[in-house]
């Protein structure tokens, strides 16, 4: 099978000017970061400007003939703010998002604390008349403190002539405080017209409570995202190591320029770009490859930001530096990544800004036709009805439908190993039909493993050979003798004693045994280089084994070869069950990988992907992810490494394997605990299932308001003469409530 060419993007036109993102404050919902959006994008000199929401932050592109002040005092005019003025915007907008999540947890707890005894006078002790002023004193700080930012949000939204989620849970809670302290006040207004005064305390103050939840749930969720960019920039170190005239000095990595000598010592991290000037060794370079076996560096060849050092050591000469570094790049492109997807404004939202309007007028037209027809108690039925209507169309049900849904989805996902932290992937998942896998350490076990040994035919004395091979390994700096020593160990095998030890270079070791023998461990070069005899059927084992993509590695003494040893990255035993099931289902599956070409091959051919890539850069696999959704897809991208950041920040569902980096997990919205691909259906069918529950509850939740809403504003009256009290009104639209509870609780009894 030839590999399919899967990267053929069209170049992008880009604008020239300035490209900076800032730390934006004040945005409280989805509805603010359009604002900001559109604030920012009509601002002369903005080419153009998109903000991420869930990290609190906006991407400008703008000429160089504006300031940043402008900017700034753009969104000040209405009441948002960018930090520029800071030493560290990113540093001083955690600490204000931090502070913002404290303080929405204060007002939600406290919100609660006094919501309980409201809910228990309103529930049990509805005639006592003290119950009302205690009910009172104690909504006031709720609604107008605890809640403010409901009230505060709607009437900025009021300013701009839309409405929201925020307009109905302000209007619906204003107005059933204001009745209710009416009829505190003056019960006699009700009592003299044979009425009784209802309050309704409990409905506002529960339904402060249990949006500021949710809210504080998202906000936390927000909080976190942030945490990614903060592991990749902890990649490059503070300070580093610099030969000037003949002597070693340290300075900060801020200072460091173009042609300087940098040292590089064992188990340091490489601080900038560079070319190896003196000096070798190996080098972890898995963040940007993804591949788990470090690489051979010796003169003249390039290093990378970020990678990690093993044990030798060298120098080299800078030549990227600050942000033209690989992993400035990698960073930059994961920030707008995760912010070039526009934030999803909530269904919900969109059902608010139609519904809130029209429960509006039907109360309006309901106070006007009773006043008009009402006769002698026309104030009185014009009233209640009109508060009906607007208790009845309250939000809590419409609040819920959505919300517990996904609470039950998550713990559901939890309990079949997946984490899911981002409420979009899980709305987005059923829609999914092309999935990336990642090759090492998603399909494959993401360690270099012993797979194979062949032994010589009729050798004997296997295991004192296998006593020198684990002494000679254990010695080795090379990345894969790591891998020999581990299998040995597992097997229970003495190190024999040696007395001593050479490295040739790219081709292997030398050594010497107790007895004066002569030993050779490495690949076939130094076999026919000191000419060492190889079995005919050794030479054919070994090229069958390199046509599975594994690495040969020859043992053999002064005359023959005595074994070959095969290593591998092995094969997940669930990854080819997981392909198939997505592929069943009509799911496009790719593979991308760093390794070369015959490696992706040999594991694409085993697991049934006919679409795979291999060689490839990180900045490559974002593009493939932008390509597919270009063409129209739904795109989820499984990775396990730093190289996979840039790309799981770019898909629609980014996915990351428990086993894997943090920053891989950090970015992905859903991380796989076990590591095992069979999740991933899994994960997608509880999508499907979410949203299906999520219908389901905004279904139900609308025809409890179609059916309320007519019968609150008095439809009925003139045929039996009945009229919805509010306090009856308040009763349904809790059950409405618990309807749609108990709907989505029923997705925990669900087999995926």
């Amino acid at each position: 099978m030839e590999a399919t060419n899967i990267f053929k993007t069209k170049p992008k036109e880009q604008k020239t000017g300035i490209k900076k993102s800032f730390p934006v404050t004040g945005m409280t919902c989805a509805a603010c970061a359009s604002s900001v959006e559109s604030i920012l994008s009509h601002t002369d000199g903005v080419n153009k400007a998109i903000v991420n929401f869930a990290s609190n932050s906006v991407l400008v592109d703008y000429d160089e003939t504006i300031s940043e002040e402008k900017l700034q005092n753009a969104l000040r005019e209405v009441g948002y703010d960018i930090i520029i003025d800071a030493d560290d915007p990113v540093e001083a907008q955690q600490e204000l998002q931090q502070k913002h999540y404290q303080d929405i947890k204060n007002r939600t707890i406290w919100s609660a604390i006094l919501t309980l005894p409201i809910f228990v006078l309103g529930m049990f002790f509805m005639q006592w008349e003290p119950g009302k002023w205690i009910s009172l004193v104690l909504a006031i700080p709720i609604l107008f403190w605890f809640g403010r930012s409901f009230f505060i949000n709607a009437f900025k939204q009021a300013k701009r002539g839309k409405a929201n989620m925020d307009t109905l849970v302000a209007l619906s809670t204003g107005i059933a405080f204001l009745f209710s302290v009416f009829n505190t006040l003056f019960p006699e207004f009700w009592l003299n017209r044979a009425i009784e005064p209802h309050v309704y305390y409990e409905a506002a103050t529960v339904i402060i409570t249990f949006i500021s939840l949710g809210k504080l749930l998202e906000e936390r969720a927000k909080s976190n995202t942030s945490s990614a960019i903060k592991k990749l920039m902890g990649l490059q170190p503070k300070t580093l190591k610099i030969i000037e005239n003949g002597l070693e000095k340290e300075i900060p990595i801020s200072e460091v320029q173009v042609g300087q000598t940098i040292l590089v010592r064992p188990g340091e991290k490489i601080p900038v770009d560079g070319e190896v000037s003196k000096g070798s060794s190996y080098v972890d370079e898995s963040m940007i490859t993804g591949e788990p076996v470090p690489v051979q560096k010796s003169k003249e060849e390039k290093v990378f930001a970020g990678t990690v050092n093993q044990k030798g050591s060298f120098q080299f000469k800078a030549e990227k530096v600050g942000g033209e570094t690989l992993l400035s790049q990698i960073i930059k492109m994961v920030q707008e990544a995760q912010g070039s997807k526009a934030p999803v404004q909530k269904l919900v939202d969109k059902i608010a800004g139609i519904f809130v309007p029209i429960v509006l007028g039907i109360s309006i037209v309901t106070f006007i036709v009773w006043m008009s027809v009402g006769g002698d108690n026309a104030f009185s039925q014009a009233l209640l009805t009109s508060v009906a209507v607007l208790v009845i169309a309250c939000p809590c049900a419409l609040g819920l439908a959505t919300p517990t849904a996904i609470m039950v989805g998550i713990g559901k996902g939890a309990e079949n190993n997946i984490l899911i932290k981002d409420a979009e992937s899980l709305e987005l998942g059923h829609k999914v039909n092309a999935v990336i896998l990642d090759k090492t350490g998603t399909i494959t076990e993401g360690k270099p493993l012993v797979t194979d040994i062949f032994w010589k035919h009729k050798l004997e004395n296997k295991n004192e050979y296998k006593e020198i091979l684990l002494a000679i390994e254990s010695q080795s700096e090379h990345p894969l003798a790591e891998a020999v020593v581990n299998h040995l160990k597992e097997e229970n095998i003495v190190q024999a004693e040696i007395t001593s030890f050479e490295s040739i270079t790219g081709k292997g070791v030398k050594a010497k045994s107790e007895n004066g023998s002569k030993y050779y461990v490495g690949n076939h070069k130094l076999m026919v280089e000191k000419n060492i005899q190889i079995d005919a059927s050794l030479i054919q084992t070994a090229e069958s084994l390199e046509e599975k993509a594994k690495t040969v590695i020859f043992l053999g003494n002064e005359n023959q070869v005595l074994a070959i040893l095969a290593i591998a990255d092995r094969i997940k035993e669930t990854s080819k069950k997981a392909i198939a099931t997505l592929q069943e289902r009509g799911i496009e599956v790719y593979m991308l990988t760093g390794d070369n070409n015959k490696t992706a091959s040999a594991v694409a051919n085993q697991v049934g992907i006919s679409n795979y890539q291999g060689e490839v850069m990180p900045s490559d696999k974002a593009a493939f992810v932008e390509k597919l959704q270009t063409d129209g897809k739904i795109v989820a991208m499984v990775g396990d490494g730093i190289n996979d950041s840039h790309a799981l920040a770019q898909a629609n569902v980014s996915i990351a394997m428990g086993k894997g980096s943090d920053i891989a997990m950090d970015v992905a919205k859903m991380t796989l605990i076990t590591s095992d691909l069979q999740s991933i259906p899994k994960a997608l069918e509880l999508s499907k299932r979410t949203v299906l529950g999520i219908r389901q509850n905004l279904f139900w939740a609308f025809i409890y308001n179609i059916i309320g809403i007519p019968i609150a504003a008095g439809v009925l009256y003139p045929v039996n003469g009945f009229l919805l009290d509010p306090m009856i009104a308040g009763a349904a639209m809790a059950f409405s409530s618990v309807s749609v509870v108990a709907n989505s609780l029923r997705l925990k009894r669900v087999k995926l």
